[in-house]
């Protein structure tokens, strides 16, 4: 599939659906940063926003990228609208094609998931070496389908969160694991629905 395919397939997703209001935070974002002093933080794949805007909130200066230029539009007017304008900036980027510049903190990619093709290895691994020394990357995958998925594919295998940083290829020397692991929570879906869901939780910290 073309990227022109993926760019029209995630404009739709979001255009065809109100914007968000007040978008929530991710959960395994919350528990894992609430305890990291406030940097530079990257958002990949920023969707409606709630986690660039939360640890806006908590004194993060974030950029915040997404394929569809909706999502990148809708989040710049919610920061501006909420204050944080000075400390969220929204970029559109097909990551295939492109990554950010600069170096940060903190970043995470919450459910980079896609139907197109993206060599999300070559991303992650770009992320990582975009972490200044001490900085933490946060890779939130899917590890189970829910109800609202757009993928309901019976077939699909989410890959773990170790063999995610296996396929990163980072230097133990250098990349430090400090959590891999596939823990569950009750998820609530866009139309009030809720289920359990499992989430692929990976978290590398830039050690030198």
């Amino acid at each position: 599939m073309s990227t022109t395919d993926a760019v029209t397939f995630w404009e739709d997703v979001y255009a065809g659906r109100p914007a968000a209001t007040d978008p929530r935070p991710n959960a395994r974002l919350t528990e894992t940063v609430t305890s990291l002093p406030p940097g530079d933080a990257l958002d990949l794949g920023c969707g409606d926003g709630g986690d660039a805007l939360w640890l806006a909130r908590q004194g993060w200066h974030v950029t915040a990228v997404d394929i569809a230029a909706v999502a990148v539009e809708r989040l710049a007017g919610l920061a501006r609208s909420r204050g944080l304008g000075d400390r969220v900036v929204a970029e559109r980027h097909d990551l295939q094609d492109s990554f950010p510049h600069g170096v940060y903190d903190l970043i995470c990619a919450h459910y980079l998931q896609t139907p197109f093709a993206l060599d999300r290895a070559t991303v992650l691994r770009t992320a990582a070496h975009a972490l200044r020394v001490g900085g933490h990357l946060l890779v939130v995958d899917h590890g189970s389908t829910a109800p609202w998925s757009w993928n309901q594919d019976p077939d699909v295998r989410y890959p773990t969160p170790r063999e995610v940083v296996t396929d990163m290829d980072l230097d133990p020397a250098t990349w430090t694991v400090e959590r891999a692991d596939a823990p569950r929570r009750i998820a609530t879906g866009p139309g009030g629905q809720t289920a359990e869901v499992t989430d692929h939780v990976l978290l590398v910290s830039r050690a030198a």
